[in-house]
C-alpha cells in the first residue's frame, strides 16, 4: 500500500494549501454541522464531531467558525440542510472509486460527480457497484520520533487497534469503528499527537497502477476533491512510491 501512504501524504500537504484559501474550512464546517445533527453538539460524547473539530483547529479554523458550525448542526442557529450521498464509479484501468459527499442539492452534485468521472477516463457506477470491496476504518498516524515501535506497538493494541504499519516517517495504526475512539484516548492520555486520525474506506484488494493510469487516477482524485460538494475519496490503487514521486 505504498502509493496509497504516498498519496495520503501528499494530501496532508495539500491540505495545508486548500485551508490558506478556505476550500477545506467550508468542508470542515458542512461536515461540523451535519456530525452536529446526527449526533449532537457534545465533542465529549460524539466521536465524530470531535474527530472532525479537531481536523478543523489542525488547519487553524477559528473557534467562532466551529461553534458556529455545531451551533447550526444542533438547530441553535439557522443552516443549510445538508445530506449525505455516496457515489460509486470507476477510474483508469478499471480501478474502484468511492465519492463522498455532503451537498445542499443531490441533482447538481450527481451531475457534477459523472462530468468529472467522464472528464476523466472514468465512469460513475450504480449503488454498490464497488462498495463491496471497501471497508469503513479508523486510520490514525503518528511520527515515530513519538515513541518506540515496540512500545507503541504494545500501547495501540492493548486499546484495541487491529494492525499497525511502518512507514519511514510514521506509524500508521488500523482500528475497527467501534475502537477509534478508545486508541485516540490511550494516545491522547500519553501525550501523543497524531499527524491525523480519520474515519476512511481501504480497499479489500488493490490495481497496480503505473504510467498514464497512475497518472490518470490521480488527476481523477484531484478532481473529484476540488469539488466543493465532495467530502472524501477513496479509491483502490497501489502505485509504486518511485512513480508517486516521479508525478509530483
Amino acid at each position: 500500500m505504498s502509493g496509497h501512504s504516498k498519496w495520503a501524504t501528499t494530501k496532508r500537504k495539500k491540505a495545508i494549501i486548500d485551508s490558506k484559501r478556505g476550500k477545506l474550512f467550508t468542508k470542515y464546517i458542512r461536515e461540523i454541522i451535519v456530525a452536529a445533527r446526527d449526533g449532537g453538539g457534545d465533542v465529549g460524547t460524539n466521536a465524530r464531531l470531535r474527530t472532525v473539530v479537531e481536523k478543523a483547529k489542525a488547519i487553524n479554523m477559528p473557534a467562532d467558525n466551529i461553534k458556529r458550525a455545531i451551533q447550526k448542526g444542533t438547530g441553535d442557529l439557522e443552516g443549510a440542510n445538508y445530506e449525505e450521498v455516496v457515489y460509486e464509479g470507476y477510474g483508469p484501468a478499471g480501478c474502484a472509486v468511492i465519492v463522498e459527499v455532503l451537498t445542499d442539492n443531490k441533482n447538481r452534485a450527481a451531475a457534477e460527480v459523472r462530468n468529472i468521472f467522464t472528464k476523466n477516463n472514468g465512469n460513475m457506477g450504480e449503488p454498490g457497484s464497488v462498495g463491496w470491496m471497501f471497508k469503513k476504518k479508523g486510520l490514525i498516524s503518528v511520527p515515530k520520533a513519538a515513541m518506540a515501535e515496540d512500545d507503541f506497538m504494545a500501547l495501540v493494541l492493548d486499546a484495541g487497534a487491529e494492525d499497525m504499519a511502518v512507514s519511514d516517517e510514521s506509524y500508521d495504526v488500523t482500528t475497527a469503528l467501534e475502537d477509534f475512539d478508545k486508541v485516540q484516548k490511550a494516545l491522547a492520555a500519553k501525550g501523543i499527537t497524531a499527524t491525523s486520525a480519520e474515519l476512511t474506506m481501504l480497499p479489500s484488494t488493490t490495481v497496480k497502477m503505473t504510467g498514464k493510469d497512475a497518472a490518470g487516477i490521480l488527476r481523477l482524485m484531484e478532481a473529484l476533491e476540488d469539488n466543493d460538494d465532495v467530502q472524501n475519496v477513496y479509491a483502490n490503487f497501489d502505485i509504486p512510491e518511485e512513480e508517486m514521486d516521479a508525478l509530483g
